[in-house]
């Protein structure tokens, strides 16, 4: 039972990695809107019948937190995977990487202490974003890598709402009915900006989207809340870095993206930080308050 949250940790990183090279895949017949609504319908079907399976499930509807929550998390992906059309599949895993660095300054803002060593983290993921987009070359376009990195401080924002959602008795619950909301907060923006989205696709498109829906989505969000919450926050942070690993190698071995110097460096400042980040985090005061579930993307 021990290793249980370890392992759900691990398939939320790899499922989540595997969202990026599977997103490419939708992104050759779909526009980024519609790609993300699909993958969310799929995520949202399966969700249905843990949101609806108790009183207390069902209440989460009307929870500000829980409905705050689903809509960040929707619009996060909307920006995450606009940038990911001008980005590769390296690229926009590796930026990802700073997620923790992120959290470690939010983390002190919100008053609670962050140790030297997590500054020193902070730093370096910081120089190896930063050297990788003033060196994008082939990997990305400007506005690229500014969505991508938009679309962090969305996931930031979402996981302090996360904070404040009610425990639930099923751990699916709250994960479940986000999913909904969020889907329910990506068709208006889809349907704006591109109308309906076309359904005749490809086989291989549609494996991206399912694919991204099943895994990348319900089963990667639910399995991060279950690790999370039983591991403390330093313990779990560790895990999101296994995101961009997984999301670069493939891009790199899969897709041919470029794997030039400054991308190969920065990637490596950016995951080499983020471990500082959250070792040098178990070492302050405060790390041993439980971690909160979350992203997309990563924890405080």
């Amino acid at each position: 039972m021990v290793r249980l949250p370890f392992v759900a940790l691990i398939l939320a990183g790899v499922f989540w990695g595997l969202g990026f090279p599977l997103g490419k895949l939708a992104l050759r017949e779909l526009e980024p809107s519609h790609m993300v609504l699909l993958r969310f319908a799929v995520a949202s079907l399966v969700s249905l019948p843990f949101a609806f399976a108790s009183a207390e499930a069902r209440a989460l509807f009307r929870s500000p937190p829980v409905v705050i929550a689903g809509v960040l998390y929707g619009v996060g992906f909307l920006i995450q995977f606009e940038g990911l059309a001008g980005v590769t599949v390296t690229l926009a895993a590796l930026l990802v990487g700073a997620m923790p660095a992120l959290i470690a300054v939010a983390a002190r803002l919100w008053g609670e202490p962050v140790s030297r060593a997590s500054w020193i983290g902070v730093i370096a993921a910081t120089l190896g974003a930063a050297l990788i987009a003033g060196k994008p070359g082939a990997a990305g376009t400007p506005i690229g890598i500014i969505l991508s990195l938009a679309s962090l401080l969305v996931f930031l924002g979402w996981l302090i709402v996360l904070k404040r959602v009610p425990v639930t008795r099923s751990a699916m619950a709250v994960p479940a009915v986000m999913l909904i909301v969020a889907t329910a907060a990506i068709l208006p923006v889809a349907l704006l900006l591109h109308g309906p989205p076309p359904l005749a696709l490809s086989p291989v498109a549609w494996s991206g989207i399912v694919g991204q829906g099943l895994l990348s989505t319900f089963v990667a969000t639910a399995a991060w809340q279950y690790g999370a919450s039983r591991l403390d926050s330093a313990t779990a942070g560790v895990f999101i870095n296994i995101e961009p690993l997984i999301g670069a190698t493939l891009g790199i071995g899969l897709f041919g993206d470029p794997a030039g110097l400054p991308l190969l460096l920065g990637g490596v400042a950016i995951i080499f930080g983020s471990i500082i980040v959250v070792r040098g985090e178990r070492s302050a005061p405060a790390a041993t308050h439980a971690a909160t579930a979350t992203h997309g993307l990563s924890v405080d």
